[in-house]
């Protein structure tokens, strides 16, 4: 997301009566909330005419990283692949089409092992080691927390 998308939306969501907003993608983690406090009546000066102020908080993640620091290795020696994100996984990329994994299956680094669907974007999980399917944790059209494990990998 762009700079200016990100300042539009925040306008947007200025012009709301809404205090919080969480918004997350595969780009961009936005979190805004608004606090209100009133002003000292003693304080009188040209550029403290507002009676609110608001503070808003911004976290932007860097979706390539972010499997670097979440996913990990296991007391199995088996690579855990985590969800980077909330939403519905699923296993192929429709209903009828067959899984892009099964266990057993050999993947190379970069592989497709899922999509996840959060706020009607598919995100592509892809793998990032070069090994075997030992375990598929979830199932499909099954609703994922964020870093919930998905699949147990392991690395050849």
């Amino acid at each position: 997301m762009k700079i200016n998308e990100i300042k539009e939306l925040l306008k947007a969501i200025d012009n709301t009566s809404l205090e919080y907003v969480k918004l997350e993608n595969a780009e961009l983690k936005l979190e805004v909330s608004k606090k209100n406090s009133s002003l000292k009546n003693n304080i009188k000066n040209e550029k403290d005419t507002l009676k609110n102020s608001e503070e808003i908080e911004l976290e932007s993640i860097n979706h390539e990283n972010i499997n670097e620091y979440e996913n990990s290795q296991n007391k199995d020696n088996l690579y855990i692949v985590k969800a980077p994100l909330m939403g519905t996984f699923y296993t192929s990329p429709s209903p009828n089409e067959k899984s892009f994994v099964n266990i057993g299956d050999i993947v190379k680094e970069g592989d497709k092992l899922c999509i996840l669907e959060a706020m009607k974007l598919m995100n592509e999980i892809n793998s990032e080691i070069e090994g075997e399917i030992v375990e598929i944790l979830v199932e499909s059209e099954e609703l994922v927390e964020y870093n919930q494990p998905l699949f147990k990998i392991r690395p050849l």
